[in-house]
């Protein structure tokens, strides 16, 4: 099969014939429709991250793909089922996290595209528990983002426990914020898209955004906080200074939801104002296999759109380098192996 592979951290990735592996006991082997390329699989590629991957690897946690092998012991899935592969690839199944819905806080899961050879290759293999059904009627090309973005927007929407009529700002219009806006407007939020283009800005109006603020011309604090403060800030972009400038914008007793990973990974948190002000600063990651399930249902109910550019295995460098100078509207999938 051909795979796109990182052969060593902040190298170029290569495309290289590697062999298929035949699924063991609990596994599945898919062979890959469908690709999407999160930001998460650039830092993973140039090792950003304070745990790093060990080269070579496959990246890749958007595949989706129909199943074409299955090990002994699988009675989850079939051959000819179409699935997804999303970020958590594996858990324990047994800790208080696991047992308890929140299995994406598991300290033993592998992770696709990081620890575990993803889904930028012809074929994949996949613990078959953790991959996720894709119901009939959504494209592959619209199934592979939602696998990620999808699931980790949505996952912070619900966190973020947002009420009808609160005013939301989405941080960041791109892959994950352009379905942030859809999935905060669904449960009722009045959505501000903030961004520093206004072609995405524009997009998260289509999308559903009743304000954008465009935080390279505008002071996205001074914006905000005349439309009243933010309830919820939701912040996808991976910059420290967004995050910042999100908690600023806040009225009393909102809700920061960070996202977004910089490769600084910090920002100033200033005590007296998110103490006097009630203010809460809330982590959310990916989404869990649930999650990803109740994603797959609204966008096969016609709910949510899925923004994408089609591009072959063979540009991966080029692609990584369009989503680094933020030229893409929303999400890049790979869909020619």
């Amino acid at each position: 099969m051909r795979a796109a592979v990182v052969p060593a951290l902040g190298a170029p990735l290569e495309i290289r014939d590697l062999p298929v592996t035949p699924p063991g006991p609990g596994q599945i082997l898919v062979r890959i429709e469908a690709s999407g390329l999160c930001h998460t699989d650039i830092h993973a590629a140039r090792g950003d991250w304070p745990v790093k991957p060990t080269p070579p690897f496959v990246p890749g946690h958007e595949g989706v793909g129909v199943v074409t092998g299955v090990g002994t012991g699988v009675t989850s899935v079939a051959c000819g089922d179409r699935v997804a592969l999303p970020w958590l690839g594996h858990a324990c199944g047994r800790c208080r996290y696991c047992v308890s819905g929140r299995e994406t806080l598991c300290a033993g899961q592998q992770n696709t595209g990081y620890s575990i050879d993803g889904g930028y290759a012809e074929y994949a293999l996949a613990d078959a528990a953790y991959a996720v059904p894709v119901p009939d009627g959504v494209d592959p090309v619209d199934a592979a983002p939602l696998t990620c973005a999808g699931v980790t927007t949505y996952k912070a929407v619900k966190v973020a426990g947002i009420q009808p009529t609160e005013l939301v700002s989405v941080v960041g219009i791109g892959g994950l914020g352009h379905l942030a806006v859809q999935y905060a407007s669904i449960v009722g939020g009045t959505v501000i898209g903030v961004d520093v283009r206004e072609d995405k800005l524009q997009l998260a109006k289509e999308l559903g955004a009743t304000y954008t603020v465009n935080a390279a011309t505008t002071d996205p604090v001074e914006a905000i906080h005349t439309l009243g403060g933010a309830d919820v800030a939701i912040v996808l972009a991976a910059s420290s200074a967004a995050a910042e400038a999100a908690l600023a914008s806040l009225r009393p007793g909102g809700r920061l939801v960070l996202v977004g990973l910089p490769k600084d990974g910090a920002i100033r948190l200033p005590i007296f104002d998110t103490v006097l002000h009630g203010k809460h600063v809330i982590g959310s990651i990916v989404g869990t296999r649930q999650d990803l399930t109740e994603v797959f249902a609204l966008h096969a109910a016609g709910r949510t759109r899925v923004i994408t550019q089609a591009r072959a295995l063979d540009e991966v460098n080029t692609a990584f380098d369009e989503v680094l100078a933020g030229d893409v509207p929303a999400r890049l999938v790979f869909t020619r192996f």
